[in-house]
């Protein structure tokens, strides 16, 4: 690239910042597949002989076993992984391969892999938080049986069924599982021909590069084919979205675990011991989860700081995408398959449950509730509901064991039949709606996910 031009070769300092191939080596499937594809548009414009098409895609199924095998030597003065490639090819089908750049950019080459490489990125990370869901759906539908407080503010508030939390985070994982789709979506065309900036000069049929790419349309702007982003910052955000969903089912999972709450129990195949206690047994995959989060949320942040401010059209500050997206992809993945074997093998102390629903008052609600229905306005029947509370405080006893008597000095319209209705099953039962933990349809949403899943 510099022989004509450049009188003198380039300061090692800046050789280095310059650089791209010590992670961008990365690209080198999605490199070669396109570079074939790009040899064949060439073949059919007549620049390349038939054989030397043979020749150019043989050759760089040499360089891809090569790199695959580990004995490929990678060059940083040649500065990226296509550089390195077509070097290689040249050296092995000499000028053959001199023939493969014509007309193309590798401004739209890095645009066109980049793009390939995150459709499948996007992808693998749509199917990894697929089984995840899978896994705590399958949780869910094994402890319907358990209640525990539901919590505002971190304070109990109302039985809740275990599933129907549960749950909560399937939903959570359905919403990124779609937003990876979609990233995906939004990767899904094709940017190869539209040269450094302005588009091919020999017609190339773009079109065709496209089917035999595998993408589902073509970019219509040369200037933002090669310099868009979007789609890797589609991709970071729907992975940040992800890292904050199981940051805070980590959270959960975290409290859980301790001696304090004693919900839960994970096995030691995912947690980690202590260099001094003898007996701490650490949520370490929940704290990496927790901790990783901001390091993902990071990657977009950088991307857009990135993009904020460039003119059109390709600048070497897009050299910047890939390390974020490629540690975001390795981390995504990671992360995942953690916590799907985590909450696989989590077990339920279901003794420990049982016993957290005493105290904290949790049937408040259905104490004003019982009034409500018996015409009461709410916000008086809240302040009553309230004096039932206090009352219970004052004789340190819980609201069930609260006498009927004491019920009825604070209003005439309690009756016998309030126990039933302030009771653990009394109170799930009331929330027979869509999306309410009754264990109707708390079932019904496991059947639902169960068919969903697979």
């Amino acid at each position: 690239m510099r022989s004509g031009r450049f009188k003198k070769g380039m300061a090692e300092n800046m050789r280095s910042l310059n650089a791209s191939i010590s992670f961008d080596k990365r690209l080198y499937r999605e490199d070669i597949e396109a570079s074939k594809v790009w040899a064949r548009g060439l073949s059919r414009l007549g620049f390349i002989s038939a054989a030397e098409l043979d020749e150019i895609c043989s050759g760089l199924d040499k360089v891809a076993a090569e790199i695959e095998s580990g004995s490929f030597s990678f060059s940083e003065e040649l500065e990226d992984i296509h550089m390195n490639v077509e070097a290689r090819l040249s050296e092995l089908i000499a000028e053959a391969g001199a023939k493969l750049h014509t007309g193309r950019s590798r401004n739209d080459q890095v645009a066109t892999d980049f793009r390939l490489y995150l459709k499948r990125a996007a992808g693998e990370a749509a199917e990894a938080v697929g089984r995840l869901m899978k896994a705590v759906a399958a949780a869910a539908e094994t402890c319907q049986d358990v209640v525990i407080p539901a919590y505002t503010h971190l304070q109990r508030a109302q039985p809740v069924s275990f599933a129907h939390h549960l749950l909560a985070y399937v939903e959570m994982l359905d919403r990124d599982r779609r937003r990876f789709l979609w990233a995906a979506e939004q990767a899904d065309s094709c940017p190869l021909g539209s040269g450094a900036c302005v588009g091919n000069q020999f017609s190339v049929d773009r079109d065709k590069l496209r089917e035999e790419l595998g993408f589902g349309s073509l970019t219509m702007n040369s200037l933002d084919a090669v310099s868009d982003r979007d789609f890797a910052c589609d991709f970071l955000y729907a992975a940040s979205m992800l890292m904050v969903h199981l940051s805070r089912f980590s959270e959960d999972i975290i409290l859980w675990m301790t001696s304090e709450f004693g919900f839960a129990r994970l096995d030691d195949a995912v947690t980690s011991g202590s260099s001094m206690l003898p007996q701490k047994k650490n949520p370490d995959a929940c704290e990496l989860a927790r901790g990783k989060t901001g390091r993902v949320v990071g990657h977009l942040i950088g991307l857009l700081t990135c993009l904020k401010g460039l003119p059109l059209s390709y600048n070497k500050d897009l050299q910047e995408d890939k390390e974020g997206v490629f540690d975001t992809h390795d981390t995504v993945l990671g992360i995942l398959g953690v916590f799907t074997t985590m909450v696989e093998t989590m077990e339920i102390d279901r003794a420990r449950t049982s016993g957290s629903l005493e105290g904290g008052y949790l049937e408040a609600l259905g104490v004003a509730d019982y009034l409500t229905r018996k015409g009461v306005p709410f916000r008086e029947a809240h302040d009553l509901s309230g004096r039932c509370v206090r009352r219970a405080e004052e004789l340190e006893v819980s609201l069930p064991s609260l006498a009927l008597e004491e019920y009825q000095s604070i209003h005439p319209g309690f009756e016998a039949d309030l126990f039933e209705a302030i009771s653990i099953e009394g109170s799930l039962a009331d929330k027979d709606v869509v999306g309410g933990p009754a264990p109707s349809q708390v079932a019904s949403q496991v059947e639902r996910w169960k068919g969903n899943l697979g």
